[in-house]
């Protein structure tokens, strides 16, 4: 179970570009293996466009542009499975891409029964390709599980397809577009997983000319709750 993260311009030149690099971490999970990538979604519009706003559709909807082309082509992909949740989506190809998209809850889609505990529970890895430290989507489920009082959460709408035609649905989750805590540094992500190499945890190296890393999702889990709650048990007002 390998989730991914890429940066493909800090690669250098690939010879056949993103589908070599894909079909490559295919060969290296096999095919008892699955390849996960977050999808994200970026909506394209402003809440006062409510009248022309376009019912998410998984299979079509394009994952979000800040994550790269990889994820995108992964979407793509032949027999790529989407999870149902718009934001903390991701996509899955292998033997166990089903089981890690489905079901995915639409309320805190980063905690528990979600495709990122799944993720943890069958002892998968996260691996970065270039990609910058503070984006390892899997740290949102270690914020959602750090037992820390004052979490800020957000609250949302998004038009979702229903058996009964087009549906707005109300989303409740803890703040990922910064830190949920207030007490949070901005790279907080960053300095975490920094701390998780320091501490001979995880490997690094290069693959062609981008710095790599690859963590262990259950280890950096716990490591990044902890991590998170003692930063804010000793960075908090008193």
């Amino acid at each position: 179970m390998l989730m991914v993260h890429a940066g493909l311009r800090s690669l250098g030149p690939v010879t056949g570009g993103v589908n070599t690099l894909i079909q490559a971490l295919l060969d290296a999970v096999g095919p008892a293996g699955t390849l996960v990538a977050y999808a994200d979604f970026e909506p394209f519009f402003e809440f006062e466009d409510e009248p022309e706003i376009p019912v998410f559709d998984k299979r079509i909807a394009h994952a979000a542009r800040d994550h790269g082309i990889l994820h995108e082509v992964i979407r793509t992909w032949p027999g790529a499975l989407r999870s149902d949740h718009p934001d903390a989506g991701v996509v899955a190809i292998g033997a166990y891409a089903e089981w890690i998209t489905s079901p995915h809850p639409f309320q805190y889609g980063y905690g528990e029964c979600t495709p990122f505990a799944r993720i943890v529970e069958a002892n998968g890895s996260v691996l970065m390709l270039g990609a910058p430290l503070d984006t390892i989507t899997l740290l949102h489920h270690a914020e959602h599980k750090a037992r820390i009082a004052g979490k800020r959460i957000v609250r949302y709408k998004r038009l979702m397809p229903s058996p009964g035609g087009p549906q707005w649905i109300d989303f409740e989750e803890f703040d990922t577009a910064h830190p949920c805590h207030d007490a949070l540094p901005e790279d907080c992500f960053e300095r975490i997983a920094r701390a998780y190499l320091a501490a001979g945890r995880g490997a690094a190296g290069r693959v062609a000319n981008a710095e790599s890393y690859l963590f262990n999702g259950p280890d950096l889990v716990a490591f990044g709750i902890e991590w998170i709650e003692r930063f804010v048990q000793t960075h908090s007002a008193p």
